[in-house]
């Protein structure tokens, strides 16, 4: 297979008294040729706006650059239902969604707010469901019915079909859940802090596997990483002043010449899409980024076999 192309991108944190400021952030992205941005989902969190309509305005105000939900809260929100909102957006946009989608990690909250409260076990096999049955409101078929344990469908009918084949991009940190990714999703979306490096590693290497025993591809797969930090030679904020939602673990921190040797690093693991948390939401970490850091990446990712593992 031919290699892949690098892509980058940002995520911000859906603050509600911060619209200007995420605003700012994402017209330099889009300015800038970034590829995406994305944005996490945690429709418990009092201080963030409803990620699902933040998407759209801010889609509305770009011209080029691509939204993901990073990742989307399957437990609060119905598969069929995100599906149409899903592809209501790629169309409306021409093209520019993809569909970062969890099982969903804080099931005390989310029982508290009105989701079901589900075991390890049963959060993943409910996004198995969900990734058929999202598929399935995308396939353009006139009538689609589905049943299984946690999700059914009768007599549906689908529509709008996407603009593109959207990717379902799904966040696993676990076995189980790796597996799942080989065999079904379009992308693994995991995040540095959360995993280390060597986990990362092992994970790419666990959905090959799985990957390749399914019967598929392991370069189809996409491997989509996110990492926080800041970008210079000023130090890392005191954790109590950063904003930057769900903190995994340490921020990363250096010059732009350290960043561009320590992304083309993860480039050499596998990942073809990167994606900067900046913990100094500043459009000077976006402006950074796109002057002194891509430029000198990689342009093009091997193949899944020239990084297997010795």
């Amino acid at each position: 297979m031919d290699a892949r192309t690098l892509q980058v991108g940002i995520s911000i944190v859906p603050y509600a008294d911060s619209l200007d400021r995420s605003r700012e952030l994402v017209r330099v992205a889009d300015e800038g040729g970034l590829a995406l941005v994305g944005i996490q989902d945690h429709p418990y969190q009092r201080q963030f706006f409803d990620t699902w309509s933040l998407i759209p305005t801010l889609l509305a105000e770009t011209k080029r650059i691509s939204f993901f939900t990073d990742v989307a809260n399957l437990p609060l929100r119905p598969p069929a239902v995100m599906a149409k909102a899903a592809a209501s957006l790629d169309v409306l946009s021409g093209g520019r969604f993809e569909l970062g989608l969890g099982a969903g990690g804080l099931p005390d909250v989310i029982a508290n707010f009105g989701g079901p409260r589900r075991s390890p076990g049963e959060a993943v096999e409910a996004l198995d469901e969900a990734i058929d049955v999202i598929r399935l409101l995308w396939s353009g078929e006139r009538s689609v019915s589905f049943e299984g344990k946690y999700y059914r469908l009768d007599d549906a009918r689908p529509g709008p079909r996407p603009a593109h084949p959207i990717g379902i991009w799904v966040g696993a940190f676990k076995p189980r859940m790796l597996r799942l990714v080989g065999r079904k999703a379009d992308g693994w979306l995991p995040s540095l802090g959360v995993l280390t490096r060597e986990e990362l590693r092992a994970g790419n290497a666990q959905i090959d596997a799985a990957a390749e025993k399914a019967g598929r591809d392991p370069d189809s797969i996409r491997r989509v990483l996110n990492l926080q930090g800041v970008i210079g030679e000023q130090p890392v904020p005191p954790r109590s002043e950063l904003r930057v939602g769900y903190l995994a673990g340490e921020p990363l921190s250096g010059p732009a010449d350290w960043w561009v040797e320590t992304l083309a690093g993860f480039v050499d693991d596998g990942f073809d899409t990167i994606v900067f948390w900046p913990v100094d939401p500043s459009p000077d970490q976006v402006e950074l980024l796109i002057g002194e850091v891509v430029p000198l990446l990689p342009d093009e990712i091997p193949d899944r076999g020239e990084n297997a593992p010795n």
